[in-house]
């Protein structure tokens, strides 16, 4: 895991709860710092987030269930199915 720079790009290779933990904390701080609002990789951090919670069943309209997903770092269990470690 780690960081790539390709070009001006920087490519990163990281765990999904290193992603989580990173996007929640990146949350708490828009209050503080609201141009990260216009960030690419905000944006980008939460559709790729959004896409894995709802892989895993999470309604990430529902802001229970999408917060309760971005603080386990395990997959969510849904009704009929349990949690895969």
């Amino acid at each position: 895991m780690g960081f790539v720079k390709r070009g001006e790009a920087v490519a990163a290779a990281h765990s999904l709860a290193d992603l989580k933990l990173v996007y929640r904390e990146l949350h708490r701080s828009l209050s503080r710092s609201p141009e990260l609002m216009d960030s690419d990789f905000l944006l980008e951090l939460q559709e790729f987030l959004h896409q894995c919670a709802v892989e895993e069943r999470v309604d990430t309209t529902d802001h229970g269930q999408w917060d309760q997903w971005l603080s386990s770092s395990h997959p969510a269990s849904s009704p009929g199915t349990s949690a895969r470690s």
